[in-house]
């Protein structure tokens, strides 16, 4: 995906009719209230692949007046919505100027109130670390109704794409999925370090390629020992996957090698070693990129 040539930092999408030309510049002027109340949708988008949609997200993708969405939502999902929408960008990724969440919240407020159907268009599942309870309350406080589409979260999906069972009921009794990172960019203070250490759970990271070496350290601080398997993956579902794997020991490195800028999910626990994931890195370790057809 191209990067948006133009961003400001704190401020709300105008539209545009290509994905390469989206802006995130001033708040979209609305039309004025009318009688008859609009209505928010908080649709998950899944990984990417769009034939991972719901048939309730598609049903609403085409039903859509706007579609305020997230950077993670591929193109080929775009293109399914209704050619009448409006597709406004409010894509948020840590490390780069993206969009406030109050001008997101504002943004929908103001739609909403002049009558329009908002499709919210989230990748993965909406209440997966995707602040869906934080638009719902706004919303609700303002008096609009909201309703929630699920989809797929990437935990999941990366599960699939390894032909990996995250609960192998020979190793692991539990999932959990982790923040790789906090609003302000490092890892939260109040992870259950202890818990997501567990030599029966497996471990799920979302966004967690820049603090790669503080999650093995922490991984290993608790227990688990550095040749603990590990996997990372990026663009799960779409043409352009990459899969990393190794241990807790080298994630740091793996994460540097799969690109600090790019989004990741990174899977840690015995799981990963029932299946080999032998596809996964070459021979020098390096990530490997998938050729998936369409």
């Amino acid at each position: 995906m191209s990067t948006p040539s133009a961003r400001r930092q704190g401020q709300a999408p105008t539209a545009a009719p290509a994905r390469p030309k989206y802006r995130r510049s001033s708040m979209p002027t609305c039309p004025q209230p009318q009688n008859s109340s609009g209505h928010v949708t908080l649709v998950g988008a899944g990984p990417g692949d769009p034939d991972l949609l719901t048939i309730k997200a598609l049903k609403a993708l085409q039903q859509a007046d706007v579609i305020l969405f997230d950077d993670l939502v591929s193109d080929e999902i775009l293109a399914l919505a209704a050619s009448k929408a409006r597709k406004l960008l409010v894509g948020k990724r840590g490390g780069r100027e993206s969009c406030r969440q109050e001008d997101i919240n504002d943004t929908m407020v103001k739609l909403a109130k002049a009558g329009r159907h908002v499709v919210r268009l989230k990748g993965g599942d909406p209440m997966i670390f995707g602040r869906a309870g934080e638009e719902i309350a706004r919303l609700e406080q303002e008096g609009i109704t909201v309703s929630v589409v699920p989809g797929i979260t990437s935990g999941l999906a990366m599960a699939a794409t390894l032909g990996v069972s995250l609960t192998n009921r020979d190793c692991a009794q539990s999932v959990r999925f982790v923040t790789g990172h906090s609003r302000k960019g490092v890892l939260p203070e109040t992870i259950d370090w202890a818990g997501a250490a567990d030599p029966a759970t497996t471990a799920i990271f979302y966004m967690g390629g820049r603090t790669a070496g503080q999650i093995a350290a922490r991984m290993m601080e608790n227990g688990l020992p550095p040749s603990t398997p590990a996997v990372i993956v990026s663009a799960i579902s779409r043409p352009g996957e990459r899969r990393w794997n190794g241990t807790l020991a080298s994630l740091e490195s793996g994460a540097q090698a799969m690109g600090l800028d790019n989004p990741v999910l990174i899977g840690v626990g015995t799981v990963f070693a029932v299946r080999a994931v032998s596809s996964a890195t070459g021979s020098s370790g390096e990530p490997v990129r998938l050729a998936r057809s369409r």
